[in-house]
């Protein structure tokens, strides 16, 4: 792969920048990781790959051309057909002059160790490789029945600004931070064919992260995600780096089946000879190896927000509770899942002086620190609440103490973004109040905790901004604590939230409504029981073991 993104093209009148004054982001592939690519894609020489396509998008040195080279020699020699037959096989470019060399030079090399003549040799590397930019190209030239390589790893933001803008607006889904890989997924999908693939060694960080969501969404609703094969801690690279890189293999085709697997640090050419051979085998059964684990799930996950993170095993259980329960967060059932209200100023609006304002102006808060038992213990926080049950702001002039009190923090108060654009509702909490909420039975979740950690309030508290809460209206929230207190309950939260240090996850409102639940008439009174019960007595091991009879699982893999 090679990366250099900044020189002139036909399509766009850009000022050049020497290839030697930026960072092109290049790094090369190994030849057995290139190998398994091209198996995984099925360009293989049993087949006339004279009469397709395959692109590179970014050929650097020509890691992947070397190995292209060999598989259409080998397909020529099986065929009878001259090595000139494939002048039209192969489309790859690079930005770099000296890397367009190097590819020419690397594939007349291979043909010519193949038995071709050197002349043949020459016009066929001249014909396949040329300077430019991939992503900037003619959309008539893009047609590929396979796109295969290693895409670039460069941050939007080391694009120069004129450039940057040209590319965002070329490829839509380089959006926020984006990396410049993003677009040559975007590129390189819209320009297969009917039944394509793409084959790429790349950061899979697309797969979960902010800026990836406008490509995952591109996957979900109009190709086939076969296989993510992660490679983190695997040596792929002629040089070491730090990319988190993934195998990814997209089809344009309807979703059908899905390979997820992870590797360990022995996987190499072998057992990449290994995997390929049971991928080719098309068996529903798992397989795992000191190598690597791998998993066949009968869809990829729908849902474009993010795509989950975990091991093979677990991953397919996770897709197969998605294909058969609901989501938490349901109308039908009238369960929501919300955040408590946020001040803008807690030390103003948080109080333990129940004789600070008029009595009907303090709101019992449920914080963070009164859950860490497991069951809610109120530590006498107040919210000097300025809204009506109606969700207006109160009127100042008939709460002369809550008036003076406000008035007396009236400085810092102003200057609050909400008060500027606000001036009249100067002493308005960022969030409103619905007193409906403090009356209704809710399981709170502190943000950040090393294990999922639901705590009943039975209808006497209201949330703090810290504190996520569902409520619901069929719901028994003792059953369901139970059920949310179960491992396969945080398995879900695992594998999409965001970990900090140390293991800690976010319990933030968007991983708690990826959790899929039963409907709550089809769960069995013993079983409803013993989650009410698993949950009174905080027993994550006996609300995990009612957990999964009530899911239909005999386990749930690491």
């Amino acid at each position: 792969m090679a990366t250099p993104l900044f020189f002139d093209t036909a399509l766009h009148a850009l000022p050049s920048v020497p290839a030697e004054a930026v960072e092109h982001g290049e790094v090369f592939t190994r030849r057995w990781v290139v190998d398994l690519i091209l198996d995984l894609v099925g360009y293989t020489p049993d087949k006339g790959l004279c009469d397709v396509k395959l692109v590179e998008p970014a050929c650097g040195s020509g890691a992947f051309l070397g190995a292209v080279a060999s598989r259409i020699s080998a397909s020529c020699r099986k065929q009878g057909r001259p090595i000139s037959d494939a002048r039209g096989a192969v489309r790859a470019l690079d930005l770099l002059e000296r890397n367009v060399r190097k590819s020419r030079t690397v594939v007349e090399k291979q043909l010519v160790d193949d038995g071709w003549q050197p002349a043949e040799a020459q016009q066929v590397a001249a014909s396949w490789i040329d300077q430019g930019d991939y992503l900037l190209q003619p959309e008539a030239t893009q047609h590929a029945d396979y796109v295969a390589g290693n895409p670039p790893y460069i941050r939007l933001e080391d694009v120069p600004a004129d450039r940057m803008a040209v590319y965002r607006h070329a490829c839509p889904t380089m959006g926020g931070r984006a990396d410049i890989y993003v677009g040559f997924f975007e590129v390189a999908l819209r320009s297969l064919g009917p039944g394509g693939q793409l084959g790429f060694i790349c950061a899979d960080r697309w797969m979960r992260n902010q800026y990836g969501r406008q490509l995952r969404q591109l996957v979900t609703k109009s190709f086939s995600m076969d296989v993510a094969l992660v490679m983190h801690d695997v040596d792929a690279f002629d040089d070491q780096v730090s990319a988190y890189p993934a195998i990814t293999i997209i089809s344009n085709r309807s979703q059908g089946n899905a390979v997820a697997a992870d590797t360990t640090r022995v996987f190499g050419s072998a057992q990449a000879s290994e995997f390929a051979d049971w991928y080719a085998m098309d068996s529903s059964e798992s397989i795992t190896t000191a190598a690597f684990q791998a998993a066949r799930m009968p869809h990829w996950f729908p849902d474009e927000d993010s795509w989950p993170a975990a091991s093979p095993a677990r991953l397919a259980i996770l897709e197969e509770l998605t294909e058969r329960f609901q989501l938490l967060e349901d109308g039908k059932t009238g369960t929501r899942v919300g955040i408590g209200i946020a001040t803008g100023a807690d030390k103003v609006f948080l109080t333990k002086d129940e004789n600070l304002v008029e009595n009907d102006r303090l709101l019992p808060m449920a914080m963070v620190r009164d859950t860490t038992s497991g069951t809610l213990n109120w530590d006498g926080t107040y919210l000097v609440n300025p809204w009506t049950t109606d969700g207006d702001l109160v009127d100042l002039s008939a709460y002369p103490r809550l008036a003076a009190y406000f008035e007396g923090h009236g400085a810092a108060m102003r200057k609050r973004y909400i008060a500027v654009k606000q001036p009249q509702r100067w002493y308005k909490t960022i969030d409103k109040v619905d007193h409906r909420l403090t009356r209704r039975p809710k399981l709170l979740f502190p943000d950040m905790k090393l294990t999922i950690h639901p705590v009943l309030d039975q209808g006497e508290l209201y949330p703090h901004h810290n504190l996520y809460f569902i409520v619901s209206d069929v719901w028994d929230m003792r059953v369901l604590g139970g059920l949310l207190l179960s491992k396969v309950a945080e398995a879900f939260v695992e594998a999409y939230a965001v970990k900090m240090r140390g293991g800690t996850l976010r319990f933030q409102a968007q991983y708690l409504r990826k959790i899929r639940v039963p409907d709550p008439k089809a769960i069995s009174e013993s079983d409803k029981i013993a989650l009410a019960e698993a949950f009174d007595k905080r027993d994550v091991k006996a609300a995990t073991e009612a957990a999964l009879r009530v899911y239909g699982l005999a386990e749930l893999p690491d």
